[in-house]
């Protein structure tokens, strides 16, 4: 959510700066690195931020290149594996929409630990760590600000390793949908990936209990075709979630 009356010209510049519309930058303040920063604290790290878009099957980074920025997904998916000595490929994590990602490594050892590939046709917010990181060393109130937001985020890794655990498939399909539908309203097709087996990896499911899973939400309204998702009542899977169901 934008900051008060002011905001919008505060944050007119960075707009124009980088490519994002106004749409992007409130999606942007929702992920928990850049949540609750004032407009100047959010402009000094995003200073040489710019928005790309690329196409399905580009290579964003390979295991072992220097991790020198990171990204935002603004729209479509991103694929993040590693490549096994035998030549074969893991999926380590797949980002839609308002999620972030490779930033641990640009803070950390250095290297990217993973292949990053864009699995939809995407656009991105890609951030240099040049910038982003003199930011936060010259401003040690951010640091702490930042420190609290990966914080926040570490918690929703616990929380979504405890989903993995105690939640059935269809709570994990019905909580992965009614997060992709966020402020949006009923009815909402959401686009998934074309390669559903990248979903099944995500939910640490696999695919046929995808397809068993995506059957048993039909009686909320929920259809697939192709690789488009109808949702009739985006509240209806958020109770199920829940275990309101």
């Amino acid at each position: 959510m934008l900051e008060p009356a002011a905001a919008p010209d505060a944050f007119k510049t960075l707009l124009r700066r980088t490519g994002m519309e106004p749409a992007d930058l409130a999606l942007l303040r929702s992920v928990p690195l850049f949540t609750g920063l004032a407009a100047a604290a959010l402009d000094s790290l995003l200073a040489d931020a710019r928005v790309r878009e690329a196409a399905r099957g580009t290579t964003l980074f390979l295991q072992g290149d220097p991790a020198d920025r990171f990204y935002v997904v603004l729209d479509g998916w991103v694929r993040l594996y590693r490549e096994t000595p035998d030549g074969a490929e893991v999926t380590i994590g797949l980002f839609a929409r308002g999620e972030s990602f490779a930033e641990a490594a640009m803070l950390g050892p250095g290297r990217f630990p993973v292949c990053g590939m864009v699995a939809e046709p995407a656009r991105l917010l890609h951030v240099p760590a040049s910038s982003f990181l003199g930011a936060l060393d010259a401003n040690r109130a951010l640091c702490r600000n930042l420190m609290a937001s990966m914080a926040r985020r570490l918690h929703g890794f616990v929380r979504q390793i405890e989903t993995l655990s105690r939640r059935s498939a269809v709570e994990r399909l019905a909580a992965f949908l009614a997060k992709l539908c966020e402020g949006r309203s009923a009815p909402v097709i959401l686009s998934l990936p074309l390669d559903k087996t990248l979903v099944a990896a995500r939910l640490g499911m696999q695919p046929e209990t995808l397809s068993r899973a995506f059957g048993r939400l039909r009686r909320l309204g929920v259809e697939t075709v192709g690789h488009e998702v109808r949702i009739a009542d985006p509240g209806a899977l958020r109770s199920l979630a829940e275990g309101e169901d």
